[in-house]
């Protein structure tokens, strides 16, 4: 079932792009190695050439997503931008499929046949794996993460492209969402943005220490409305927002708290988006407060429906053949919003926030 439901209600039409190019901005959550799933949607969208991307806003897989996007499209355009996400997938996979988003043996996908998931024996390792600190069983702070960006991504095109990228990292010791600006982008910004405190060392900058950016902002999507970019906004997902049933069993029941988390963010800021379309759609504002607020343009490409069969341990899978079907489904999932809803980019929104925060 999708989250987000098609809207009928216009605002102003934009005039076409002389080239027939839509100007957008893109929304990039996080989820590990599920990130391939983006890369797919992304790769698709730049196949198609219909739309111009003018800002990219990002948190954890997503953050390193919209970097290879970013330094490609400087450097190459679409064509550029489909390569530069390509050579990031498979430096994933060939830094031998551990620890890059932070497996463990424990949790790696060959040693996880279902009857020994639920097994006693399992559930204590388990147990054992997380009462231990990254700090005790990485004392010397080895992140493959970190080869993989340095080959991937071209940060000095990062820093000097026109596309304006956001990065989402959470502040440990202030407990706050810092967003770092396209200027500040560097292959640490990244790695604080993806970094799951209960398998990385925080990641320390300019003197604090942040962990994953997604524990407040997945993706932050306020940076957007006080920046010269498109009313526009994309949204591709990682995590799903709806599951037909209650999980029961102690792994499936951490698997959706965890997309509960890593959602609550986005909830929250969808319902302000929400909340705010109402009031400029009934002309509930004053003068003043309409030149303060954006009627924002919002449109979805969800994880739901496309990544609801596979578990939270999979986000840990860098294995070739999984990362490519992954993205072999970001494409479709990309083919059908591009015949459904390309079409609205620039006129309406194409998803009902107010059905579903309002």
């Amino acid at each position: 079932m999708a989250l987000f439901k098609r809207k009928s209600t216009p605002a102003p039409a934009a005039p076409e792009p002389s080239d027939g190019r839509r100007p957008i901005c893109l929304a990039l959550q996080g989820g590990g190695a599920h990130g391939a799933f983006q890369w797919g949607v992304l790769d698709r969208l730049l196949e198609a050439d219909v739309l111009d991307i003018r800002a990219v806003t990002a948190s954890s897989a997503g953050a390193m997503n919209g970097a290879a996007l970013v330094s490609g499209l400087a450097k190459g355009g679409p064509e550029g931008a489909r390569q530069a996400l390509d050579k990031l997938w498979r430096e994933t996979n060939q830094s031998g499929g551990k620890n890059v988003f932070g497996d463990t043996s424990i949790w790696s996908n060959a040693f996880q046949p279902a009857w020994l998931k639920d097994s006693p024996l399992w559930r204590a390792s388990e147990t054992l794996a997380m009462s231990m600190s990254p700090y005790e069983f990485n004392p010397f702070n080895h992140n493959p993460l970190k080869r993989v960006l340095q080959a991937a991504i071209d940060f000095e095109a990062v820093r000097g492209s026109e596309v304006k990228l956001f990065v989402a990292a959470t502040a440990v010791r202030h407990a706050k969402s810092r967003v770092f600006a396209s200027a500040e982008i560097t292959d640490q910004v990244l790695l604080a943005s993806a970094c799951l405190p209960h398998l990385f060392q925080a990641v320390e900058i300019e003197g604090e220490p942040y962990w994953d950016g997604g524990y407040l902002a997945n993706p932050p999507l306020w940076p957007l409305f006080y920046q010269d970019t498109p009313d526009d906004v994309l949204l591709i997902t990682l995590n799903a927002f709806e599951r037909e049933d209650t999980p029961k069993s102690a792994g499936d029941i951490m698997d959706r708290l965890n997309e509960v988390v890593f959602n609550a963010p986005l909830v929250a800021e969808l319902r302000a988006i929400a909340f705010v379309q109402e009031l400029i759609e009934e002309g509930r504002l004053t003068d003043t407060a309409r030149e303060r607020y954006r009627h924002i343009l919002m449109h979805a490409i969800e994880a739901d429906g496309w990544l609801g069969d596979l578990s939270l341990g999979s986000k840990f899978n860098t294995e070739w053949t999984f990362l490519n079907d992954l993205k072999k489904r970001g494409r479709a999932a990309a083919d059908e919003w591009l015949a459904s809803c390309a079409g609205e980019v620039g006129v309406r929104s194409s998803v009902d926030l107010q059905a579903r925060f309002g």
